[in-house]
């Protein structure tokens, strides 16, 4: 049986597994989508959050060993919740030698000004953070934005788009910014949240608890995330045959009229009409 995080030292053959495998994930996830290439400046969004500081940390292995020279810039949004210890990236970054920047940003009291009380915040906090991170990248020469979502966060978008939103898409590993200016990238796509959790617990990173988006209780992605939960208990692999089916696309087996060709399909052998 696996150990669990709390049991994971960082000199076990358990964590050496668990980093070879996270590694070899987020390499594997680079080459496929030809994420990153030679001289690019890679702005790497890091929020405190266990899944940014395992990319960081993968991308920072990554660097030493990839044939490809790429620069990493660990970028923060301070966007001036009451409480944020804005003392603990500064400290962490320095003491590893990470080049970094912090934006500093009130989107919090806007998000507050706007949102009714009890209403979730994500879709204007959201769109707020790209936008202030969006603009520091074009002003600073960067080539691809770097974000952590993992496998999980990004099978949970599929089935909230399907289930709210009546459209079948997920987050993409790689993407064009909507304004065209930029290359946003997911390192992590190829990595479960349990193995990252693991990860971080076992590197002691200095984890800053979310007390905007991720700590509203009604959130319809926690939902989500509890039926994923149940469905991987009672049948362990459930999550990764999911995502190959996200990799694994049949158009002609959908309905869509605009990836496939319905109207034009006729009888083998049967000549059209004039």
């Amino acid at each position: 049986m696996s150990a669990t995080a709390e049991q994971i030292e960082r000199t076990s053959s358990t964590f050496k597994k668990l980093q070879a495998r996270l590694r070899g994930q987020v390499g594997k996830a680079i080459d496929d989508y030809k994420m990153i290439g030679e001289g690019d400046r890679i702005m790497v969004c890091l929020s405190g959050g266990k899944d940014s500081y395992a990319m960081l940390d993968s991308l920072r292995s990554l660097q030493r060993s990839a044939p490809a020279n790429f620069e990493l810039i660990a970028v923060n949004l301070d966007q001036k919740q009451p409480g944020f210890p804005e003392h603990i990236l500064p400290e962490y970054l320095q003491s590893i030698g990470v080049d970094y920047h912090i934006i500093e940003q009130d989107t919090y009291s806007v998000v507050k000004r706007v949102i009714p009380e009890g209403k979730t915040t994500c879709s204007l906090c959201s769109r707020l953070r790209r936008g202030s991170l969006y603009t520091w990248a074009a002003e600073n020469g960067i080539t691809r934005i770097a974000l952590g979502h993992h496998r999980d966060d990004i099978i949970e978008t599929l089935f909230l788009n399907m289930f709210h939103g009546g459209t079948l898409k997920a987050m993409p590993p790689k993407l064009r910014s909507d304004d065209g200016r930029h290359v946003v990238i997911r390192p992590m796509a190829y990595s479960s949240e349990r193995d990252i959790s693991r990860y971080a617990n076992a590197r002691k990173f200095p984890i800053i608890p979310c007390n905007l988006c991720g700590s509203q209780p009604n959130l319809q992605r926690k939902m989500i995330k509890a039926m994923l939960a149940q469905w991987e208990e009672q049948s362990p692999g459930r999550m990764e045959t999911i995502f190959r089916a996200i990799r694994n696309v049949a158009p002609s087996q959908l309905a869509d009229m605009n990836l496939f060709d319905f109207t034009s399909l006729e009888q083998a052998g049967r000549v059209s009409e004039e």
